[in-house]
């Protein structure tokens, strides 16, 4: 029987640019998994802490940016991980930066970045739970994210 493991979380950063979000895609460096693949953010949750201040310090880490509003979004990305038997529930979280962000600062870990429309930004995505997060907090966005969502 397969057992559940919540490890990472996932983040997708947004800007406001006029009436439209534009979204932050990092690429993966060489010589690091996923090596030239783009994504969001993401990271391991680190013993003590929560899901959530997961998903700020990773933010930060990962590009330098502080949120303006920082949210969760009310679904998980969920895989299965055959070589360990395991299904994988990752928390999500939107995090709106400032719409004058341009200079990110990138870790290691990364070697490009890109401000994205939403169809543009889920091209880029490989995983199709990461697209399906991408247009539910596009749709939040559009439609009004609820306040219990967002966290302080």
């Amino acid at each position: 029987m397969p057992h559940s493991s919540i490890r990472v979380v996932d983040v997708y950063p947004y800007r406001l640019s006029g009436d439209r979000p534009e979204y932050l895609l990092l690429r993966r460096a060489p010589d690091t998994s996923y090596e030239g693949a783009w994504r969001m953010v993401g990271g391991k949750i680190r013993s003590g802490e929560a899901a959530w201040q997961t998903a700020r310090r990773e933010l930060r880490e990962e590009t330098g940016c502080t949120p303006v509003r920082f949210w969760t979004v009310p679904s998980v990305n969920s895989f299965y991980e055959w070589q360990a038997d395991r299904v994988n529930l990752i928390p999500a979280f939107a995090a709106e930066v400032s719409g004058d962000v341009e200079d990110i600062a990138l870790d290691d870990e990364h070697d490009a970045h890109a401000w994205l429309p939403l169809d543009d930004a889920a091209d880029r995505l490989g995983w199709p739970e990461q697209e399906r997060l991408l247009r539910l907090v596009h749709s939040l966005l559009r439609d009004g994210i609820p306040p219990d969502l967002v966290i302080e």
